[in-house]
């Protein structure tokens, strides 16, 4: 017989009506937890069943049930640790620097529709002003999964994070650990990209500002493309990352323009996966 501090560790959260242990589950709660929280009076007092939404709850059942609530706790827990948690984790920093910008930083357990296979994902950085906030992102979008991350300011733009493997480019191992200059000409990078990042193919007199720099030894590329899209982009382990931001209006990024380039300016992806966590 289970002892009455088991069974409350395993019911704290439930409330006691007439001697029965019942809560208002959500409609996803697992049927054997049910059956756990229900059933045990009924194995107690002898009784030989009692209902819990059109369920029949025996004695044995109850017991049997009741033992397997730790194991689901831990298994949710796990998934949790292993990166696996949906939907949008916040990642951008409580406080603005002492230039007002913020920072986001990829979340360590945010998921992302990536393929089966990917390696372990850096944590990639950038600042943000303030007024932009995370939206949602759709396999709709013109990037599909490929798209990682989207910001949006309804006053001054948008902006996206596409990541993609490097197989796009060259033929590499998993656990290859790849520049971006290693897979193309700043020109060719930009072209490839260019039909999910601006929605069209890419003429040479599209791009209006383009430079190689690095930034902690890794290599980056960063363009300005017509009208007024300020990209950069960089390689490390089997991914390419590409930071596009999209001004509102070309009266917009007349007048923030000098903040967004910030922004551009401040992508970082750090080749040590380690470094932010």
């Amino acid at each position: 017989m289970l002892s009455n501090k088991v069974f409350a560790n395993a019911c704290d959260e439930f409330v006691r009506h007439g001697g029965d242990c019942k809560r208002a589950f959500p409609s996803n709660t697992p049927r054997n937890v049910r059956v756990a929280a229900a059933g045990y009076d009924a194995a107690q007092s002898g009784t030989s069943n009692d209902s819990l939404d059109g369920f029949e709850v025996g004695r044995r059942q109850a017991l049997a049930a009741l033992v397997t609530v730790p194991a689901i706790l831990q298994a949710n827990a796990a998934l949790a640790v292993q990166g696996l948690t949906a939907g949008r984790i916040p990642g951008v920093s409580s406080t603005a620097d002492a230039d007002g910008f913020y920072r986001y930083t990829r979340p360590e357990g945010k998921s992302g529709g990536h393929g089966v296979g990917w390696s372990e994902m850096p944590r990639y950085t950038f600042k943000v002003r303030p007024g932009w906030e995370e939206t949602p992102v759709s396999i709709a979008d013109l990037g599909g999964t490929e798209i990682d991350l989207r910001f949006a300011c309804p006053e001054e733009g948008s902006l996206q994070v596409v990541v993609a493997p490097v197989l796009r480019f060259a033929d590499v191992g998993y656990n290859a650990d790849v520049r971006i200059t290693d897979l193309n000409k700043p020109e060719n990078i930009i072209s490839g990209f260019a039909p999910e990042l601006f929605g069209r193919p890419l003429d040479d007199e599209d791009v209006l500002e383009q430079r190689v720099l690095e930034k902690e030894g890794v290599p980056y590329y960063e363009w300005q493309v017509k009208p007024h899209n300020l990209v950069s982009a960089t390689a490390v382990g089997n991914r390419v990352f590409i930071l596009n931001i999209t001004p509102r209006s070309s009266r917009t990024f007349a007048k923030t323009g000098e903040s967004l380039r910030r922004m551009q300016e401040s992508f970082y992806v750090p080749a040590d996966y380690k470094k932010l966590t």
